[in-house]
């Protein structure tokens, strides 16, 4: 068994002296992990760092093994993000999320996403939006999607600007309003179709929307918390919004 593919490092765990546990967001494989032969040596270390872009090849003998993999770096979106700590955290916190996908199960859109969201994090004016929209994405694709297209009171697909905590579903102002203590706020550039550029306290409101739904619908049920990756993130981010970054 063998295949080469594209994929994303999210994780590398040491393995004997010299090798590497090396876990994979691929393109067309999913996640996926295997064994990478001399993974903590002096050479290596620089590639197989969470985040960044590789070419990979794995080999089995059987499907269901571990298997070997080598990997060559594409681009080190890992080095680009140590010099600031906000960008770091916000890529620490989508490589860990990113381990929710089932092992082995190809999820091409969302492939596409994390490439474009590291792609833009050299700028703090774009990043924290798309990864917003990185984790709306990610719900969709572990089978929790929010219904963002229209009222789900009303049927109508103007002014939403909640979302119901229990559903997912968007709701209008005029049908929210006597209930909007009790609702989620949804920002308008999360909006299907939306070209909106974030108003000051959208960023947050997002990553409360996106965060409850994890939470609720993923973390909850498993007994399980979310990763502290994301509350080292969203700390970051509270910083960035108090320095005027997020405005």
């Amino acid at each position: 068994m063998n295949w080469s593919d594209e994929g994303v490092i999210l994780s590398v765990r040491p393995h004997g002296e010299t090798a590497a546990v090396v876990e994979i967001f691929t393109r067309a494989h999913g996640r996926h992990l295997g064994l990478v032969h001399g993974g903590r040596s002096r050479r290596t270390r620089p590639v197989l760092q969470i985040g960044n872009h590789v070419d990979v090849t794995w080999k089995a003998r059987l499907a269901d093994h571990l298997g070997h993999m080598t990997v060559e770096l594409i681009r080190g979106y890992a080095a680009g993000a140590m010099d600031d700590p906000a960008a770091l955290a916000g890529l620490t916190s989508m490589t860990a999320l990113a381990r929710l996908l089932p092992e082995r199960d190809p999820h091409p859109n969302l492939y596409e996403v994390t490439l474009f969201v590291l792609a833009y994090l050299d700028d703090a004016s774009v990043w924290p939006a798309l990864l917003a929209r990185w984790e709306l994405a990610l719900l969709e694709e572990l089978g929790f999607g929010l219904d963002l297209t229209q009222c789900a009171a009303t049927g109508g697909n103007d002014d939403l600007i909640y979302v119901s905590p229990k559903t997912g579903r968007a709701v209008s102002a005029s049908a929210g309003e006597p209930y909007h203590d009790r609702l989620l706020s949804l920002p308008a550039f999360l909006l299907p179709g939306r070209k909106t550029s974030p108003a000051p306290g959208d960023i947050a409101s997002a990553f409360a929307l996106t965060g409850h739904f994890l939470e609720t619908r993923i973390f909850r049920p498993r007994g399980e918390e979310g990763p502290a990756a994301r509350v080292r993130f969203l700390a970051q981010l509270h910083r960035l919004d108090e320095a005027g970054f997020l405005s």
